[in-house]
């Protein structure tokens, strides 16, 4: 039995790939520490120390863009390829999650 076959992912240049790379990345940590969500100060502790060299590599990534004369965001394409990795789940997790009802 074959696993299930994604999408493919739209054309991207190597840097906006790695900007979009890293920008999960952040998402992740992001979302580790969010105290709504959260369940122990030590994990959000470690996420927090990782959002620091992720948030240096986002931004060493849209560097490389601008260097590069990529100077346009392409949001449609990106938001198509952060949807197909998943990303709209992956941001949920920074939300703060609806109120309970009773």
């Amino acid at each position: 039995m074959r696993p299930p076959e994604f999408p493919p992912l739209p054309a991207l240049t190597c840097a906006e790939g790695e900007f979009i790379d890293r920008y999960l990345e952040v998402l992740d940590q992001l979302g580790r520490i969010n105290p709504a969500r959260g369940s122990d100060t030590y994990g959000a502790l470690r996420a927090a120390q990782a959002l620091v060299s992720h948030a240096g590599a986002l931004r060493d990534a849209l560097a490389s863009m601008h260097e590069r004369g990529e100077a346009q965001i392409h949001a449609t394409t990106l938001a198509r390829a952060l949807r197909i990795l998943d990303g709209e789940r992956r941001a949920g997790r920074v939300t703060v999650p609806p109120a309970p009802t009773s």
